[in-house]
């Protein structure tokens, strides 16, 4: 999709700086952290959001981003002491970019409630 940052992100055509890729998704460093370790995670095949994730298609995809996000987790060093996956749907949800992503927060004892 033409206008999605993610997308661009994707494709190489905006620089990020990537953690990880597979043929399925990228992980890569959240230019406004809000923790000290967050790296986004994204499916190549572009997604709006979770709810366009309902169909056998949609798990694949979801499993794979999920599956890369748990070895960015590992690869940071982050598992022993753990970390947060969270993924947003929708304007009341917070999600801010219209292509779906697991952000993966750590580096730090996280509070809960979120917000």
């Amino acid at each position: 999709m033409a206008d999605c940052i993610f997308c661009r992100i994707v494709s190489g055509e905006i620089p990020a700086t990537i953690v990880a890729r597979t043929p399925d998704a990228v992980a890569f460093r959240d230019l406004n952290p809000q923790a000290p370790t967050h790296v986004l995670v994204v499916p190549t095949k572009h997604l709006a959001g979770i709810t366009d994730a309902d169909d056998d298609e949609g798990e694949r995809i979801l499993g794979r981003t999920i599956r890369l996000a748990i070895q960015v987790g590992k690869s940071l060093g982050l598992s022993e002491g753990g970390y947060r996956l969270v993924m947003n749907q929708g304007n009341d949800g917070g999600q801010s970019v219209f292509h779906l992503h697991v952000h993966l927060l750590g580096g730090r004892r996280l509070t809960w409630p979120p917000g």
